[in-house]
């Protein structure tokens, strides 16, 4: 089942790309997968990110995913 992953700011940094497919059928799954692929640097910055699972704010790692998922990582923003 694949899900669309789209990083913002520092996650974006962090993971080196804007948009991937991956499959995962929850959020732990999800961020399972990408901190094996992306490393340490985004580990970090996951700690602090909240997520949108298809436009709905979660900090809830055990939200399963549905095919075609879009999901958001957004970490905190600064600015005013």
């Amino acid at each position: 089942m694949s899900v669309t992953v789209r990083y913002f700011a520092g996650a974006r940094a962090a993971s080196g790309v804007d948009t991937e497919a991956r499959a995962a059928s929850s959020l732990d799954e999800l961020i399972s997968e990408i901190v094996a692929a992306h490393g340490e640097r985004l580990e970090r910055v996951l700690t602090a990110c909240s997520f949108l699972v298809d436009g709905t704010q979660t900090r809830d790692r055990g939200t399963a995913l549905s095919p075609g998922s879009v999901v958001d990582v957004l970490p905190p923003f600064a600015g005013g």
